[in-house]
């Protein structure tokens, strides 16, 4: 009997606009006549908790529960029949679909309000800025981030609406903790997650199902939705595969995995996917599978023997978002910032325009992994056919294209053809900021309808980010930042703290150059990320070369990628976290310019090296230089 796939992403991943794994799976398998549906039962789960029937049950739930409540929990559930009542015309109002609402949610005596709006006279200033949409929104966003804090500290602490039980699947070098989690009762959200599951296969009946898991944030919703079709399904085969797996579960060897899944493919899963269901169907033996673990006699056993090629991009099909609610999805205004909102707010198709990275020498990068390594870019024609059509099925004209890092040739050649096609796109991407990314390109870009890009400034110091094999400096970032935001292009910066050596000074250093380009208005939002140390990049594969010791050599029995380590000639980064966060948060808003670097931190720092007008500088030469060329 030929297979039906019913591909699931598990909660949870955006609010805003579904994760492409399945809608590109589903693609892949409409090329080859197999019969494919697809769920993201995150979406889902968020919309039945969010809703007059899920807060009434969540309410009764509040009431079950012992033991003391902080203040800010009594107050919620003292105004829980405000909540009940608001609850549906708000989230409506978040699909785009209630836009008078945001009169009332704006007068102020709409929405009950608990912790998240202390602040809010401290963000008037912001509201001047903001239309009356905007300002409801991010209202809208602390009335939801409210009950979320209801949530965690009374009825499920592993709740987030990007993530649930993310601790469980950071860094779980055992499958101890998950198996000890998976044991326990469901909790209010599995319950709901469950109930949406049964629909699902009942609706599909799916001989199979590929459960998705990008990031460590949705792993245990998974394994949750293997374990209830195991148990109440289990002529249903289950199988794993995602980002997650492809980095973290490359040296599997714990058997109890499969107590709850059937199969875990790695990397690009198309191939790997067809391999088994040909299995499945009875035309293919084991041996026959593509990077694919299972059990067999006990025993973990990873198949790798197939003679089948990976697919090539440009035979993968586009993408199909059909089954998705796409009208359903809710936009939210966590930060006030055009170009940081981009991650939350509005509908984007999300499409990549190559597969790996064009540059793929970053030491922190997982570059010894396939979906870095091996760079097969589309050609602008073919990527361009794929719009058309992702638009003619989603009615959506805005795009992110999700690559490693696009590559500049790569950019003109689409620009140029949906100039040349007259295509009306609203489009932002990753870029690396080197040098091709002059005004001209910045212009043609804008023309085709790029608004934003986020690039990797990473360490902002010259000595790192030649260690880091960046291929780029300050100064070209400054002036690539430059070209683009003259062309009316918003910038985002990666930024990094924490990297081998890096002394105090150049973390002042850094945030000093950060403060600069935030002042100049060559980057409208950054965010900084620690540096973690993965198994597959340079940095982990040669530690000593970077002058660091790993202190984790053992490799676990479940996941392995994040590794730890000391830093002999480095400092203690964890120190600089809150100030750096809380810097960057006010220069996004435009605020806290004239501070003194040391204002942001609760410790004596050094004072910057950095000159005062140190890009501006590089700016204004780098403007002499062109007149005399």
């Amino acid at each position: 009997m030929p297979q039906s796939v019913l591909l699931i992403t598990p909660p949870f991943t955006q609010l805003n606009t579904p994760y492409p794994a399945t809608a590109y799976l589903k693609g892949f398998l409409n090329t080859r006549k197999i019969r494919a549906n697809q769920a993201d039962l995150g979406i889902e789960v968020i919309l039945e908790l969010f809703s007059s029937k899920g807060l009434t049950s969540l309410f009764r739930e509040t009431g079950t529960r012992s033991g003391k409540l902080s203040k800010n929990a009594r107050r919620i559930i003292s105004l829980q029949d405000d909540y009940i009542r608001t609850i549906n015309p708000v989230i409506s109002f978040l699909q785009g679909k209630n836009p008078s609402l945001a009169y009332l949610i704006c007068e102020g005596n709409y929405l009950p309000e608990a912790s998240r709006f202390n602040d809010l006279e401290d963000l008037d200033w912001a509201f001047g800025t903001m239309g009356i949409q905007d300002q409801a929104k991010h209202l809208a966003t602390l009335y939801l981030d409210d009950l979320s804090d209801l949530i965690t500290e009374v009825v499920d602490p592993h709740f987030g609406f990007s993530r649930y039980a993310v601790r469980l699947g950071r860094s779980a070098s055992t499958f101890d903790e998950m198996e000890t989690e998976l044991g326990k009762e469901n909790s209010f959200i599995d319950h709901l997650l469950i109930l949406l599951l049964e629909k699902k296969l009942e609706l599909y009946k799916p001989s199979l199902v590929g459960l998705s898991v990008p990031f460590p944030g949705n792993l245990f919703s998974a394994f949750r939705c293997g374990q209830w079709i195991r148990k109440n399904r289990p002529e249903i085969k289950t199988v794993i595969g995602g980002g997650f797996a492809g980095t973290e579960l490359r040296s599997l060897s714990d058997p109890r995995v499969f107590n709850y899944i059937d199969y875990i493919i790695l990397d690009d899963g198309e191939a790997p996917l067809e391999q088994l269901i040909s299995h499945l169907d009875g035309e293919a033996g084991p041996m026959d599978l593509k990077r694919t673990f299972t059990l067999n006699e006990g025993r973990v056993a990873y198949q790798n023997e197939s003679t089948a090629a990976d697919i090539p991009q440009a035979q993968l099909g586009t993408p199909d978002y059909s089954d998705l609610p796409l009208d359903q999805y809710i936009s939210v205004v966590e930060v006030i910032n055009p170009m940081h909102r981009l991650w939350s707010d509005g509908r984007w198709n999300k499409l990549t325009l190559a597969h790996g990275c064009y540059w793929a020498q970053c030491t922190f990068c997982d570059t010894s992994l396939d979906y870095i390594r091996r760079y097969e870019p589309n050609p602008a024609p073919l990527i361009c056919d794929r719009i058309e059509e992702i638009i003619r099925q989603t009615g959506q004209f805005g795009f992110h294209f999700t690559d490693e890092a696009a590559s500049p040739a790569l950019l003109r050649a689409l620009a140029k053809e949906i100039i040349h096609r007259k295509l009306t796109v609203a489009w932002w991407t990753n870029i690396r900021f080197e040098k091709s990314f002059n005004a001209e390109l910045c212009s043609l870009l804008k023309e085709s309808g790029c608004i934003a890009i986020s690039g990797g400034l990473e360490v902002a110091s010259d000595r790192l980010l030649k260690l880091i094999n960046k291929g780029v400096t300050v100064e070209q970032v400054a002036q690539v930042a430059a070209n683009f935001t003259k062309n009316g292009i918003m910038v985002h910066a990666y930024l990094m703290y924490g990297f081998p050596t890096q002394t105090a000074q150049e973390t002042i250093d850094s945030l000093e150059v950060v403060r600069q380009l935030f002042e100049l208005g060559l980057v409208q939002s950054g965010f900084w990320h620690h540096f973690a140390l993965t198994a597959h990049s340079p940095v982990g594969l040669n530690p000593e070369k970077f002058m660091i010791h790993r202190t984790n050599t053992e490799t676990g029995s479940f996941a392995n990628n994040d590794l730890t380590f000391t830093d002999p000639t480095g400092c203690n980064h964890d120190a600089f976290s809150e100030g750096l966060r809380i810097s960057l948060f006010n220069y996004m808003h435009g605020i806290g310019f004239d501070l003194p670097l040391s204002d942001w931190f609760g410790f004596k720092v050094p004072k910057t090296t950095v000159a005062r007008g140190f890009i501006q500088k590089i700016l204004k030469e780098q403007t002499v230089k062109k007149a005399h060329q």
